[in-house]
């Protein structure tokens, strides 16, 4: 009994990489385009509706961008594996993007084959990562972060000593408000404290954070 297709929403604000991307995957009878979307609420959205296998992701799209979208279906719980297809792989987007729930991070200019591999792969629940990608993880895994707490945990606490709620830090950082929730209760072990404020005093008493001016 052959397998069913592999059920592909894309989400990509451009019309000829959706066409592109479309017409190559109906060529493979492994794959059924289900739906396409113009930006990261319609990708949420039909990803709700259709139950796609797997979404593949652009980042830079208008109004709510990939990162957003990413980190919306993992706060509903939507079992679709998301793929990232993107242009960009410096580690500004790669992190939020992982962090929001991404299962892999490809770049557009993957040859066709190696793309038929990730979906299928990210379909299976595997990671998948471009190569300069995985060195980018790499990297930022050999460097060490300045002081006790990781840099976005700094990025986290500058909010919070801001003035920011959960809520708003999320959305700065475009990660999910329970993944600042999770860095807050880090961030609490680390220096020692249990609540917010406790956490943006000792900051500034060990110079993590600078008073503004």
């Amino acid at each position: 009994m052959a397998e069913s297709p592999i059920r592909l929403l894309i989400a990509d604000d451009h019309p000829v990489v959706r066409d592109g991307l479309s017409s190559m995957f109906a060529r493979d009878p492994g794959f059924e385009v289900v739906g396409e979307a113009t930006d990261g609420a319609e990708a949420v959205r039909l990803a709700e509706a259709l139950r796609p296998d797997v979404v593949l992701m652009d980042l830079r799209m208008p109004g709510t961008d990939g990162v957003t979208a990413i980190g919306e279906l993992a706060a509903k719980g939507n079992p679709a594996r998301v793929l990232v297809l993107t242009t960009y792989d410096a580690d500004t987007h790669v992190l939020p993007a992982i962090e929001a729930g991404a299962t892999g991070y490809l770049l557009k200019d993957a040859p066709r084959d190696d793309l038929l591999r990730a979906v299928r792969a990210a379909a299976r629940g595997e990671a998948v990562l471009a190569p300069s990608v995985a060195a980018t993880l790499m990297d930022r895994m050999r460097t060490p972060a300045p002081g006790p707490l990781s840099e976005r945990e700094l990025e986290v606490l500058r909010l919070v000593a801001a003035g920011n709620t959960n809520r708003e830090a999320a959305a700065g950082l475009f990660i999910t408000e329970a993944t600042v929730k999770s860095h807050l209760l880090n961030i609490y072990g680390k220096l020692g404290v249990g609540d917010r404020a406790a956490a943006v005093a000792e900051a500034f008493h060990l110079r993590l954070l600078k008073p503004k001016g």
